[in-house]
């Protein structure tokens, strides 16, 4: 069947169409299950295992558990994906990750979160993701780049050690039990946090949207005869990759990032109208505009130099056990829980000082 698809519509469109049956799956879950790294952070950071951690934990035992089954089933093979192959920055990943962290905690969601609400009419979301993808794309290609070049540069690793497995000494098997078992658990914890059931659902949705990018990539990549990255759901570089096309060139190169990102937009914004959600927000007082662009810069250049976003590292490259993807992941939460510590320390001494 991609055989005849490529043949019927070429490369690009049919991996537009992957990025937008991906985005849409994944819009819809990520906006009923309510996803949030940045809110997990806050809670963990407070004392407690909340339904935000439970939903995040869903997310991500579904991801390993779906991805690594795939792989094992011979449907799959991610050897060749940029976070398994070629070389890799462990100080990108962990100043990066830190970065990211203490940004998204300040901005009040990561990269995926701006774009969901953002789709439900939150403008504070979407300048604050726009201004998160400009920095971005410095950090790639402009002023930021020797920066980001230097840094990641401190700390390289390639090859063998990029994979977690093989780091561990686990096997495919095992590692399918631990994400089974992680998955009945946070389902379980999910309830006892009242975490409704068709959230949990969406939860499971979210997961299965990351293994689902993964398969799409490979099977296009297969039947291919064009160089195809394999990949999944990641929002910092495809985001870049669509604004830059839509202000700077006449016609927009079609690739998976390109169809993920409108239809992550277009599937949240959906969700939002049918469950009747959807609600212009602004700034104002109690969300000042300053700490969302401060936010927004570090997540920007954060994500760049660690090698993905909250999805992208901390899930997606997760999911194919990435040496740097779980090291960017810990770092975000790391940065971010000690941020929501700072900031509730700050609030809680105001009064006092008034």
């Amino acid at each position: 069947m991609i055989e005849t698809l490529l043949d019927l519509f070429g490369d690009g469109t049919v991996l537009m169409m992957a990025g937008l049956l991906t985005g849409l799956l994944f819009g819809v879950a990520a906006q009923r299950s309510q996803f949030c790294l940045r809110a997990s952070t806050v809670e963990l950071s407070r004392g407690r295992i909340g339904p935000r951690m439970a939903i995040w934990l869903i997310v991500f035992a579904t991801a390993l558990l779906a991805t690594q089954g795939l792989i094992m089933l011979d449907l799959l093979e991610v050897s060749d994906a940029r976070q398994l192959s070629g070389a890799g920055s462990l100080s990108g990943a962990t100043i990066g990750g830190v970065m990211f962290g203490v940004g998204m905690v300040l901005a009040r969601g990561c990269a995926s979160r701006l774009l969901v609400l953002s789709a439900t009419g939150n403008l504070r979301a979407l300048v604050t993701g726009l201004m998160l993808t400009l920095v971005a794309q410095s950090a790639l290609s402009g002023v930021l780049a020797p920066a980001r070049e230097a840094i990641s540069e401190l700390w390289v690793i390639s090859g063998p050690s990029r994979d977690l497995m093989q780091g561990l000494g686990l096997t495919r098997s095992t590692v399918l039990f631990l994400a089974l078992l992680g998955l009945i658990v946070s389902l379980g914890l999910a309830h006892t946090r009242g975490v409704r059931p068709m959230a949990a659902l969406a939860g499971v949705g979210v997961g299965l949207a990351v293994a689902l990018g993964w398969t799409l990539t490979y099977a296009i990549a297969q039947a291919s005869f064009e160089i195809v990255p394999v990949s999944s759901v990641t929002f910092t570089g495809p985001a870049t990759d669509t604004l830059m096309a839509l202000v700077s060139q006449r016609s927009v190169p079609l690739s998976f990032g390109i169809g993920l990102v409108p239809g992550v937009f277009l599937g949240a914004g959906i969700a939002a109208l049918v469950a009747g959600e959807w609600q212009i927000q602004r700034f104002g007082p109690d969300t000042p505009m300053e700490r969302y662009f401060l936010g927004a810069i570090l997540m920007g250049f954060g994500a760049m130099l660690a090698g993905g976003c909250a999805v992208g590292a901390a899930v997606s490259g997760g999911a194919v056990m990435s040496l740097t993807a779980w090291v960017a992941g810990a770092s975000i939460w790391a940065g971010g829980m000690a941020t929501s510590v700072l900031l509730d320390r700050s609030a809680a001494a105001r009064p006092a000082a008034a």
